[in-house]
């Protein structure tokens, strides 16, 4: 059996690769025929892959070592050439776009391959090479600043990950010692933080307009692959948010309060749902993997067989340590047909939400890893993430594998959930307010982030705790600084996601069918068709986010708090 550590990593010699991608793109307007354009449509997939393979695994490998030297190398090889691999994707969708045999394609591959090149080609020319390279670098000082903190906290060192076991101790002055000392960490970078994220602002503003754009909104609402919705829809979309789910966000917010004895909710309280502390996983990550495969054996015949493949080929990597890149993900190497879940467990509750979501996402690509199209391998990011969330509510089921009081956890990650919202929509608005001003000054811009979480996150106290009073919160958030506009997206799938929760309470069988078809088809339709196809109703609809929280309301209320 071939295991990850087994995966071979080459460079990809770049030079070559241009060599290979002009010949075929030459053979393919000069094909006489939509069998012959197919047949160079292969070879040119089959490039693509080995070369998408090749980062990936380099990606993964930093990731998990940040001192790896050679694979950091290999990592500013991707960064440095970004701008030429971009390039030859550029090219085939130019391809695409002016085959003669461009309708019989569609018959073959679909709308959505044509709609996604369309947007390909707007966000790209070759003027704008140096820039990509150059914006890809500063986006790596970001993460490799994240991943290279080393908090001191009694004595200790730890990572920001590491750092979550205190941040959610059942003892309150503990919560505040531990947010003081990551505060106090970030206090020493705030600077930095700016800085990087002023550079990124300045330089993808350059390139929307060199591009043609008015600024980058344009451009990100192009590079998120969005067909079929707009910034209008969006921001109808965060009003209803506003109207809808910061009621209920509050109401949650005040009940913890009363429950945990505290006059008013601080930040270094907002973790803690009970006054004993949270539900934290029973076991340690082997054991929590372990379980996982009876979970997954025991959901679906489907979810069996995923399961053995990642294990048997040692497809994840899930403890947090030092030198190790903060968050989590899941990617895919193309070669090797294999997700792979990169995760920082940490001793709390989110270590079963982490594997639950990234198996939500592995579970989709395996399922879709034969679609002969690999720009339909993944959906667009919101459709991604309805896979991931749901994948959350479908395995309700078998959390008493992971927990002593699984009640207990579903309150805490339903509530989560539900005041994630409104933090989501602040990310997104915060992003258009930056991008739509990209000569604001970081001041400027922390001063924005604070008129939204008065609008959004009205409960926020940060007990005079800097840099959080001075609207640094946002620095944390890595998506802003490394996929603007993405974040959006997990909200999106978030109603979704609640949907399937729904109907999975009252027809199991039915709703596990249609989250099943969108796993099989993969990215072959736009957001709001995938949503149809799964007999859901679009987050963007007036309607449906009042009773999305009418539903989880009443499910709440069934919950016996004082329990806990």
């Amino acid at each position: 059996m071939t295991t990850f550590n087994d995966y071979k990593y080459v460079r990809p010699d770049l030079t070559d690769a241009k060599e290979q991608f002009t010949q075929l793109y030459t053979e393919f307007d000069q094909a006489q025929s939509v069998e012959e354009q197919i047949q160079v449509i292969d070879k040119i997939n089959a490039l693509r892959n080995k070369i998408d393979s090749m980062f990936n695994l380099a990606y993964v490998r930093a990731s998990i070592n940040t001192k790896d030297e050679f694979y950091e190398k290999e990592r500013d090889f991707f960064d440095d050439n970004n701008g030429e691999i971009v390039y030859f994707e550029s090219l085939y969708y130019n391809a695409l776009n002016r085959s003669q045999f461009k309708e019989e394609l569609k018959s073959v591959y679909g709308e959505q391959l044509f709609d996604l090149a369309e947007l390909y080609v707007k966000q790209f020319d070759e003027s704008i090479k140096d820039l990509l390279n150059k914006e890809n670098k500063i986006a790596s000082e970001y993460s490799k600043l994240v991943a290279s903190a080393e908090i001191e906290y009694k004595g200790e060192t730890y990572t920001f990950a590491q750092m979550g076991k205190f941040l959610e101790s059942s003892d309150r002055e503990e919560r505040k010692s531990a947010t003081l000392a990551v505060q106090n960490y970030r206090a020493g970078l705030m600077n930095q933080y700016d800085d990087i994220y002023d550079r990124l602002v300045k330089v993808r503003h350059e390139i929307a307009v060199k591009l043609g754009f008015d600024n980058f909104i344009e451009l990100g609402y192009v590079r998120m692959r969005r067909v079929d919705y707009t910034p209008d829809m969006v921001q109808n979309y965060r009003e209803q948010i506003k109207t809808h789910v910061v009621p209920l966000a509050q109401k949650l917010y005040q009940a913890q309060a009363e429950r945990i004895g505290v006059d008013r909710l601080k930040v270094y309280d907002e973790p803690i749902l009970f006054t004993d502390g949270n539900e934290s996983p029973k076991d340690d990550a082997q054991t929590i993997l372990e379980n996982g495969r009876k979970m997954y054996r025991e959901l679906s015949p489907e979810t069996d067989e995923f399961y053995q493949f990642m294990m048997e080929r040692e497809l994840f990597d899930v403890e947090a340590k030092k030198g190790k890149q903060a968050g989590g993900y899941c990617t895919f190497i193309d070669d090797y047909k294999s997700p792979f879940i990169f995760s920082n467990f940490n001793g709390t509750d989110h270590d079963i939400t982490v594997l639950t979501h990234e198996a939500g996402h592995a579970f989709q690509v395996y399922r879709s890893r034969e679609l002969s199209v690999p720009d339909y391998l993944w959906p667009t990011h919101e459709s991604c993430e309805i896979h991931s969330m749901s994948m959350e509510f479908f395995t309700y089921k078998w959390m008493d594998l992971f927990f002593n009081n699984a009640d207990k956890f579903k309150y805490k990650h339903i509530g989560d959930a539900i005041q994630f919202l409104p933090y989501g929509v602040a990310v997104d608005e915060f992003q258009h307010i930056v991008y739509g001003n990209p000569e604001m000054t970081p001041k400027e811009r922390r001063e924005a982030w604070q008129s939204l979480e008065a609008k959004y996150l009205p409960h926020k106290d940060y007990d005079g705790i800097a840099p959080l009073i001075d609207g640094a919160l946002w620095h944390r958030q890595g998506h802003i600084f490394e996929s603007p506009f993405y974040y959006i997206d997990y909200t999106l799938a978030q109603v979704c996601a609640f949907q399937f929760f729904k109907r999975s309470s009252e027809d199991f069988e039915n709703a596990w069918k249609d989250y099943l078809h969108i796993c099989d088809i993969g990215g072959s339709l736009p957001f709001n068709k995938i949503v149809e196809a799964a007999h859901l109703k679009s987050p963007f609809k007036d309607g449906t986010l009042k009773d999305v929280m009418i539903f989880l309301e009443n499910y709440l209320d069934q919950i016996d708090t004082s329990k806990f």
